[in-house]
């Protein structure tokens, strides 16, 4: 029991009914241990599955206006996998909670990524069920707020360079240059950045613990701010007419509005009452 409560201080929530949460937590191999139609968490696992798929699209869809469904997609599909989820247990100590079956248990199914990625889905279910979406949306923000933050690209694209060159290349003949513009920290230990250059023009820069990651970071930093520019005249010519002679009566369209839909910051930890 004592387990249960620091683990509810790691999520940032206490829950009403404890048993949801014991539930969430109990691996199938009990019940096929026992050989008995014992509770288990795959229902709350299909629960939670459908809730952080809502909760992580919409968040994506807010994020990111000027994005498609295909980036968009990808960038769930990179979100929701198993070893995302699995990662995410591990962080919040999830496997040490686990009840399973000493069979189970032995041969290391507290760390194996499957059996984590489940009960991370069977967690955010009964989150769902004992708190409401807003609870789970907040648990869920924080524990995705590395990969949005302050983010203004899309996380992980499968081919951010190749996309930006398809782009580029749709308008001039001419490939993007890449260039590394420093390197620091130790050898064990580097950190990279990287510019892209397209004839003469840096189009964005990005950093990571390799040369191809940084220039991957920059790739994403670049379509992002083409994706901005070409939505700026689109936005533009449709409060004008070209067929339509100017006049000094004629009242004037207002600017077109720069906002867009904005995420507000994580809410502190909640507590049930």
């Amino acid at each position: 029991m004592p387990r249960l409560t620091e683990f509810q201080l790691r999520l940032g929530w206490t829950f009403r009914s404890p048993e949801l949460l014991r539930l969430a937590l109990t691996h199938p191999s009990v019940a096929h241990e026992q050989a008995a139609d014992l509770p288990h968490n795959q229902r709350l696992e299909f629960l939670g599955d459908a809730v952080l798929g809502m909760i992580l699209t919409a968040e994506l869809y807010e994020k990111f206006p000027l994005f498609g469904e295909g980036p968009l997609t990808k960038a769930r599909a990179e979100l929701v996998n198993r070893r995302s989820l699995a990662e995410q247990a591990r962080r919040l100590g999830m496997g040490e909670c686990l009840t399973m079956s000493r069979g189970e248990a032995a041969s290391g199914g507290r760390h194996r990524q499957s059996a984590l990625a489940d009960a991370f889905e069977a967690v955010v279910g009964a989150l769902f069920l004992d708190g409401g979406l807003e609870v789970a949306r907040t648990f869920l923000r924080s524990c995705f707020q590395d990969y949005w933050g302050e983010l203004t690209v899309l996380p992980r694209l499968d081919n951010p360079k190749g996309e930006l060159q398809e782009l580029l290349q749709a308008r001039s003949p001419v490939a993007p240059r890449y260039q590394t513009t420093s390197v620091s920290g130790p050898d064990h230990d580097r950190s990279f950045e990287c510019a892209v250059h397209h004839r003469g023009v840096e189009l964005g820069r990005g950093r990571g613990k390799s040369k191809k990651a940084a220039e991957s970071m920059a790739a994403q930093a670049a379509l992002q701010r083409l994706k901005e520019e070409n939505s700026t005249p689109a936005l533009a010519s449709a409060s004008t007419g070209n067929d339509v002679p100017p006049s000094d009566t004629m009242p004037q369209a207002p600017p077109p509005s720069d906002s867009s839909p904005t995420i507000d910051p994580p809410a502190a930890p909640i507590h049930a009452s």
